[in-house]
């Protein structure tokens, strides 16, 4: 996160990889679930988020200024109630905040990018207004907004528990050699946990192995929301076996997909065959 000049804040909004997840149960009364996921934050694809104080109009506005223009700029964003939450936890809500979006993480591809916003967008205003809101009251609001919010909001590599708001950090070298295939049709995760619970949910009967760096977390990498989702969206499967196929290892589907994720101890080779998949 970098101050352009005074009134003005930066901060970039990183893309996550959830490497295992498993569901440990059916939908709780909040309409979440408990889980247990071994989450990673990956460079790139990456959004920009740029606030700007302003004398008026008085709230928080917001612009998506490069990417994906069907991104919502109402409170349909979560990156706008972000800073709103803040401001009114803060007793500040009568300032003005402009917000510029970037948009390069795709939407509803298992890459949590909405809450990256939201997260950026909390720490770009705490630092713009200096606000003092205490670090747990942070995590509090960020957890009202969306289960991997508050990962976002700690950063680095954990294991999310509860319905994600519970991190036990974790260290992990970087560099970890992967390939991410990600397809061009979006697929929803509150579309994939609900195919889960009207199947009765179901876990996954495919484990990848773990490359090195992860063995000492978790033996074996499983997801059981894969087969709600191949359920929802039919091409996952044949996608999966023809990335399987190029690269000659298991996929892994990165959270509720579309997004798979070839795991390795050395660098991940392409064959002339996996050409096949752009």
């Amino acid at each position: 996160m970098s101050a352009a000049h005074l009134g003005r804040v930066r901060a970039t909004a990183f893309a996550k990889l959830t490497l295992s997840l498993r569901v440990l149960g059916s939908r709780r009364e909040d309409g979440f679930h408990d889980l247990e996921a071994l989450t990673v934050p990956i460079g790139q694809p990456h959004d920009t988020l740029e606030a700007v104080a302003v004398p008026y109009p008085p709230g928080v506005t917001l612009e998506v200024v490069a990417g994906d223009q069907d991104v919502p700029t109402g409170h349909q964003n979560l990156a706008m109630r972000a800073a709103e939450s803040l401001l009114i936890r803060a007793g500040r809500a009568g300032h003005g905040v402009q917000l510029a979006l970037r948009k390069r993480i795709p939407t509803a591809r298992g890459l949590g990018g909405g809450s990256a916003d939201a997260a950026a967008s909390m720490l770009a205003v705490h630092r713009l207004l200096e606000v003092d809101v205490p670090e747990a009251d942070l995590f509090r609001l960020a957890a009202d907004l969306g289960s991997d919010v508050p990962f976002f909001l700690a950063g680095g590599a954990a294991w999310m528990r509860g319905r994600g708001e519970q991190l036990e950090p974790v260290a992990l070298r970087p560099g970890i050699p992967m390939l991410v295939a990600m397809p061009p049709f979006p697929v929803a995760t509150v579309d994939v946990y609900r195919a889960w619970d009207e199947l009765g949910g179901p876990r996954s009967r495919r484990s990848v192995p773990s490359p090195r760096p992860l063995e000492a977390l978790a033996p074996e990498l499983v997801n059981d929301l894969e087969p709600a989702a191949e359920h929802v969206e039919p091409r996952l499967r044949p996608l999966r076996e023809r990335i399987e196929d190029a690269v000659g290892r298991d996929a892994l589907m990165a959270g509720s997909g579309p997004t798979y994720v070839v795991l390795a101890d050395g660098p991940v080779g392409l064959p002339e065959r996996a050409q096949e998949l752009s």
